[in-house]
This record gives C-alpha cells, sequence and structure tokens, in this order.
C-alpha cells in the first residue's frame, strides 16, 4: 500500500522544504554542529510558527495532526537540522493538556522538557523518589534538550505510587552534565537532581507515558525516513561522478543493487511512518501496534541503509566535510533513541495475540 498525502500536506512539505533549503543549507548546519551552538535556528523555527505545527491551536501551537509533525519530523532529517529542541517539545504535550498555559509558553521560547533517557523507552521509565515534602531526588541520564528548558515534567513515584510532577530547571539542587553525542544534529545531558521543589501536574501517569511512547515512535521513525532519503540521494549523485575502469560506479551491478534497496527501503518507510501516524492521531484499532512497528522497522532498515550509503561513498563518506557523515550518524542515533529495534519487537510481540496451534 502506498500512502498518499493530501494536497495541503503535500504543499506544507514542499513549503518547509524550500524553507530550510533557505535557512539551513548543509555548510551553514555544519557551522552550526561546529559551535555546537542552534540556538539561533531553534528560535527562527520557532518565531516562524514551524514549531507549532501539529500541536492544538488551544495549547498554542497551528493547528494539523501527528502526520503533519512526522512531515516537520522528516523534513528536519533531510535537512541534518538541529531538532532536539523541537523534539522534545512536541513529546511533553500529551504531559501538558491540563496546563495550556506550560504548552503554550514552550511554544513561546519557554521550553518544558521530559526527564526521560533518550535511550530508553518512555512507559519504561525509572521514576525519581518524592518525599513527603513534594522535593524531588534522583537522576535521570541522557536527557534530549535538557540545556536551555525552563521546566521539566519528571515520573516520581512516592509509597508505590507513580506521578508526573513539575520542576523549574533553575531551581536549586538542579544539575546538567552535558553529554556530546557523535550525531551533533541533536543534544543530551544528565540531569540531577537534589530534593528540588516540585509541583503536581494533573494527568494519569501510564496513560500519559504510553501516548508519549507512540507519539515518539512515529516521530522518530519520520526522522530516520527523512535521513534515508537523504542518503539516497547522496549515494545515487556520487556514484555516477565517481569513476573506476573509466566508468561511473554507478553502472556496477552490485552499486545499482545496493541502490535499489535503499530505495525499496524508503519507499516502505514513508508508507510505514504516515500510516502509523495517521493511525496514532485517530486512536485507532491497534494503533499502539502501528507505531511499534513503525519505530523498529524504519529505524533499523535506516541505519542499514547508512551502511550502504557508506560502503558507496568509500571513506570519503565519513569525512567531516562530506554531507553523507551528517545523514549516517542521525540514522545511527534513531536507530536507539526512545528504544532500540529489539525494544520495540518485543513491545510489538506482547500486543499481538496468541494463536493456538492449528491441527
Amino acid at each position: 500500500m502506498r500512502w498518499t498525502l493530501s494536497e495541503e500536506q503535500v504543499a506544507y512539505q514542499a513549503a518547509l522544504r524550500d524553507w530550510l533549503a533557505h535557512v539551513a543549507p548543509s555548510s551553514v548546519v555544519r557551522e552550526w554542529l561546529d559551535d555546537g551552538d542552534a540556538t539561533g535556528f531553534e528560535q527562527r523555527l520557532l518565531a516562524e510558527g514551524w514549531t507549532g505545527v501539529g500541536i492544538p491551536e488551544h495549547l498554542g501551537g497551528q493547528g494539523g495532526g501527528l502526520l503533519e509533525a512526522a512531515l516537520t519530523a522528516e523534513e528536519l532529517a533531510r535537512a541534518a537540522a538541529p531538532s532536539a529542541r523541537w523534539l522534545a517539545t512536541a513529546l511533553a504535550v500529551p504531559a501538558l493538556l491540563g496546563r495550556p498555559d506550560l504548552a503554550t509558553g514552550s511554544l513561546e521560547g519557554r521550553p518544558v522538557v521530559l526527564l526521560i533517557p533518550a535511550e530508553r523507552l518512555p512507559s519504561r521509565m525509572r521514576p525519581l523518589s518524592l518525599d513527603a515534602a513534594g522535593r524531588v531526588t534522583g537522576s535521570v541520564p541522557r536527557v534530549l534538550a535538557a540545556q536551555g528548558a525552563s521546566t521539566y515534567v519528571v515520573v516520581v513515584e512516592r509509597d508505590g505510587d507513580r506521578s508526573l510532577r513539575l520542576v523549574a530547571a533553575d531551581a536549586d539542587g538542579v544539575h546538567l552534565t552535558p553529554r556530546r553525542l557523535l550525531d551533533r544534529s541533536r543534544s543530551v545531558a544528565d540531569v540531577t537532581l537534589d530534593s528540588v521543589p516540585s509541583e503536581p501536574l494533573e494527568g494519569d501517569v501510564e496513560s500519559v507515558l504510553a501516548e508519549i511512547s507512540t507519539l515518539s515512535a512515529v516521530l522518530v521513525s519520520a526522522d530516520s525516513l527523512g535521513a534515508s532519503e537523504r542518503m539516497l540521494e547522496l549515494a545515487v549523485d556520487y556514484s555516477k561522478q565517481r569513476h573506476q575502469f573509466g566508468v561511473p560506479i554507478g553502472s556496477f551491478q552490485a552499486v545499482k543493487h545496493a541502490a535499489a534497496t535503499i530505495l525499496v527501503g524508503v519507499e516502505a518507510a514513508r508508507s510505514v511512518v504516515y500510516f502509523a501516524a495517521a493511525s496514532v492521531q485517530a486512536q485507532g484499532h491497534e494503533y499502539e501496534m502501528h507505531a511499534a512497528a513503525a519505530k523498529a522497522q524504519v529505524t533499523a532498515e535506516a541505519a542499514r541503509a547508512a551502511d550502504s550509503a557508506l560502503t558507496m561513498h568509500g571513506a570519503i563518506g565519513y569525512t567531516w566535510e562530506h554531507d553523507l557523515q551528517l545523514f549516517y550518524k542521525r540514522a545511527k542515533l534513531d536507530e536507539h533513541l526512545y528504544g532500540d529495534p529489539a525494544t520495540w519487537n518485543d513491545v510489538l510481540a506482547t500486543a499481538l495475540a496468541l494463536v493456538p496451534p492449528t491441527t
């Protein structure tokens, strides 16, 4: 099945792609990553309204649904644009439905970030401890976009009961330790809370974390799709330029097969990601399994495509001056971001009904 976008969705995708081509060409992106500071881009993405696409208007967003948000993720990845803050903002929305003021503030430059390890399935987050006075203690490693946040949403536990709490990022007792990723287009930091004051956040913690999990699965899968598309384009272009034995390497059967395999993966991923986004948005039958399948299959295939594209380029593809390395590293991080394929396959297997053997 091939998923077809509406005219409005096609127009939105084209508009964002054109905007990114103007604002974030690869040479400029490389400068941001060299400097380790993408604040200017993040502020412009916010100011021009792209961050709010896919977020309801009553929460300060531009409207649209998860499919539009997935298109945003896809295009940001195609440009290798810094996207940690965008993704962190989008994932925090399910926790803020009872606090539209915080959701709106997050879209106006006061980011709300979930304290969840970047490599862990959100629904399997280990809670921090909460004392009788409402103070939170504990550490969360490798939190996406932890730096620059104004507020943290924390999963806590007291006397066996789990709940959500809000913590001011600049409160006494909050300590951040930045971590450097191989993929510089995303950022993480370890966050330690030492008896930090907090306030309650309404919402069923299990339902919120389950929703954030499916949301992360779709958006990270869409990011992988965008990276794969760009790696395919780069590999094909390079195979036409690079000559061996007096002919382009693209004329070799092995190179043709490698490119065709990546193409098949990209086209399959496109339908899987768009369908999963629409299913989760509609809360359709088995939508959680659709999200799990997208995360498990699309990110794993993108990681394989990265290896194939690098093989087609040779060592030059991994040099800092070549664009391929930007997307290679991005795809490799996406494979493990918010749960690796094995974890999501486990989620999928657990959700499937057991079928008795036939005789």
